[in-house]
């Protein structure tokens, strides 16, 4: 069965519902993206315990890499390394790099669904993941920084800024990743199988985003073409080299962040549009 926006040639979209609502529904989605998270609760004691495993092996592994420096590498120093495991660790759930449902419901053409309603279909998944972000802030991003600050020396923001620029670089960091994810789970609408995008997504996002190690330890130019030339640091690196005060001026990392943000967003976009003029559900 064929997309019927395919046969009008360009799909009209619809930023805001027809009657009424406004960014109520939005609202609505997000609160029940929330809600939705909030049921699986032996799933996110199991997260937050994975996470704080996670957590010990990258911190002790970059002490180590710092102490063989000479107690500073890269710009960090031992509490700024700690302080950024923490809170990427809590971060990682937060952005949801490897999380996404859109692929299978494409190929299973529930997605018909989806492009039914009076609402644009990046908008409407966007909200849910905003929403699903606000319960893993509650349920799995909190645990770890607690854990972290009660074991470790912690680095605290010596500036005020720090704390309004860190929590935008945050919910700047949730929307890349989901414009990435989603680009990523569109292929399904070209492909029947997405086994490969989403492996090589998952190699790429977890050495590009900083998971694994601040991407300042690679071979200059290699670091700065990466951080800035990327879309991928923007979702964990960015944040914390701006929670850590790594450079005294974070505002240039800020302007990179959003810049990676429209780009990303828009990119998701254009290919839902040029996907669903071609869409075709296997078996309608």
């Amino acid at each position: 069965m064929r997309n019927p926006h395919a046969r009008q040639g360009s799909r009209r979209y619809i930023l805001w519902p027809a009657e009424g609502g406004g960014s109520v529904v939005y609202f609505a989605l997000a609160r029940a993206g929330f809600r939705r998270y909030a049921t699986y609760r032996v799933a996110t004691v199991a997260g937050v315990t994975t996470n704080i495993t996670f957590g010990f092996l990258r911190v002790y592994t970059l002490l180590a890499v710092a102490a063989a420096a000479g107690g500073t590498v890269a710009g960090y120093d031992a509490p700024k390394l700690v302080t950024y495991v923490w809170a990427s660790q809590g971060m990682f759930a937060l952005v949801a790099m490897w999380q996404g449902e859109q692929a299978e419901r494409i190929r299973s053409g529930d997605v018909v669904v989806d492009l039914q309603r009076p609402i644009d279909l990046v908008w409407h998944l966007l909200a849910a993941d905003l929403g699903r972000a606000g319960f893993q802030l509650l349920g799995r991003a909190i645990p770890p920084v607690v854990l972290g600050a009660l074991l470790f020396d912690l680095y605290l923001p010596r500036h005020l800024v720090t704390y309004p620029l860190f929590t935008v670089s945050v919910v700047l960091a949730v929307v890349v990743s989901f414009a990435c994810r989603h680009l990523v789970q569109s292929t399904a609408y070209w492909l029947m199988d997405i086994r490969g995008p989403l492996v090589f997504w998952l190699l790429l996002s977890g050495l590009l985003s900083g998971l694994y190690f601040p991407l300042w330890m690679l071979p200059e130019p290699w670091a700065t073409v990466l951080v800035y030339g990327t879309p991928v640091p923007s979702i964990l690196l960015v944040p914390m080299d701006i929670l850590v005060e790594r450079t005294p001026n974070p505002y240039p990392l800020l302007a990179v962040q959003v810049g990676w943000t429209v780009l990303t967003l828009g990119a998701a976009r254009v290919v839902q549009r040029r996907a669903e003029r071609k869409l075709v559900v296997q078996g309608g």
